[in-house]
């Protein structure tokens, strides 16, 4: 089973950035789409960005224009790089890999979550 370890998460203050990792344990045999999740506490877990297996990718809303989401196939690593942070930012980031393990096993990993808290 691969394994998602995050790491990249403190504390900044507004107007700050941060840069996520979330590095896989060995390679995924097929991947068909990787994210980014938050959550607060209290609230539900929320789509942030997504990079899909040709390179296209979307973001909400909230993020749009502040936040990009990129892969490095050969570390089998996926990054979140935040920038502009706003205190609604705070919450748990989660990384997300749909895909396959094996030619006939999919896969819904995630990472252990990583703490983003933004306050002055």
């Amino acid at each position: 089973q691969v394994q998602l370890v995050e790491s990249g998460g403190g504390l900044v203050q507004p107007g700050g950035s941060l840069r996520l990792s979330c590095a896989a344990s060995e390679s995924i045999f097929s991947i068909y789409v990787m994210g980014w999740y938050r959550q607060a506490p209290g609230k539900q877990r929320e789509l942030v960005a997504v990079i899909r297996s040709g390179g296209n990718t979307n973001y909400a809303d909230s993020v749009k224009g502040r936040f990009t989401i990129s892969r490095d196939t050969a570390k089998n690593t996926l990054y979140l790089q935040m920038n502009s942070l706003k205190p609604e930012d705070t919450a748990v980031y989660y990384c997300n890999v749909k895909g396959r393990a094996t030619m006939t096993s999919r896969v819904d990993l995630w990472g252990q979550g990583t703490q983003v808290t933004v306050s002055s």
